[in-house]
């Protein structure tokens, strides 16, 4: 399965390859931009994967990749997705979208400090535990984000909330205390790894 938001590039890489066949056919055999060319749709097919999912148990993991940042006092976490990790994001806990704000940004490397400052999508989700803040921010490569989701939506936890493109960072707040589960430097998976409980 591919994720929606790839099917514009997916198009346009095969579109090269049968362009740089027609010419490595009829008129240039260069082996070496027949090759490219099939490099690059295969890159760009690994990248926009997005495969189902069986959902965690506890507060779900927004994002694939690794944490990079835990603070148990401000309940928030922060979860760098390099550019070989699904892109594809998801609902970290059941809830309602209250309100979704893009804001324009830098595109400093998003495992770097200055990456606040990036350019982000904020989604505020409504749930029984309070609010969750989650951010989705573009990184240095990171061009787009590609929301699946309108304010208003009811989503279910784990439900996918869109991508980001190319090397990104997710953040997440929670209003209620939380139970961490993993640590700084874990790789997890989106909806699949469970980053703890809610603190009750």
């Amino acid at each position: 399965m591919f994720a929606d938001g790839g099917r514009k590039p997916i198009a346009l890489s095969f579109s090269l390859l049968i362009v740089l066949i027609l010419l490595y056919i009829f008129l240039y055999s260069n082996l070496v931009l027949l090759t490219f060319g099939t490099i690059q749709l295969l890159f760009i097919l690994y990248f926009f994967r997005d495969p189902e999912r069986d959902i965690s148990n506890g507060i779900s993991s927004p994002a694939d990749g690794k944490i990079q940042y835990i603070d148990t006092e401000k309940n928030t976490i922060e979860i760098f997705m390099n550019i070989w990790d699904i892109h594809v994001n998801r609902t970290p806990w059941s809830g309602r979208i209250e309100k979704m704000k893009h804001l324009k940004g830098k595109h400093s490397p998003a495992f770097s400090e200055k990456s606040d400052g990036n350019e982000r999508q904020l989604l505020v989700l409504s749930t029984d535990h309070g609010e969750v803040k989650i951010w989705q921010i573009a990184g240095m490569i990171a061009r787009r984000i590609v929301p699946y989701v309108e304010e208003g939506d009811l989503l279910e936890k784990g439900e996918r909330l869109g991508m980001i493109r190319f090397g990104s960072k997710v953040k997440v707040k929670f209003a209620e205390e939380v139970d961490f589960s993993v640590v700084e430097g874990q790789k997890v998976k989106a909806g699949q790894t469970s980053l703890g409980e809610w603190n009750e």
